[in-house]
């Protein structure tokens, strides 16, 4: 988050994009974006702290994933994210596409 492009300060409330991305020169790019929400960690520290809670549930197409280029702590937040998207959107899907969810969130297997 760039002063650049904005002078505006992150408030709790406030909606924004998180766009990780690759972007090849002249030739493609991907991002696996979700929209997140600003929100007031709660905290013993002198200084107040904000943090993000994803608002869009959907999960990342594993097709754009290369596992082996993963740390172990972002694989784990990857899983952790599908495992959030499928217990709250399972519940609201007929069995066909609980079945696709359930592949789609599957752990991640290093390769």
């Amino acid at each position: 988050i760039s002063r650049a492009w904005s002078a505006a300060t992150l408030e709790p409330g406030m909606i924004l994009s998180n766009e990780p991305g690759y972007y090849r020169d002249g030739e493609f790019g991907i991002r696996c974006e979700n929209l997140v929400v600003v929100q007031a960690l709660n905290g013993e520290l002198e200084t107040p702290m904000y943090g993000f809670d994803v608002l869009t549930l959907v999960p990342f197409d594993r097709r754009l994933i290369e596992v082996g280029l993963l740390s172990p702590a972002e694989q784990a937040w990857i899983d952790a994210y599908h495992r959030r998207v499928e217990d709250t959107v399972a519940p609201l899907l007929d069995e066909l596409d609980r079945q696709w969810l359930e592949q789609a969130c599957a752990p991640l297997i290093a390769s």
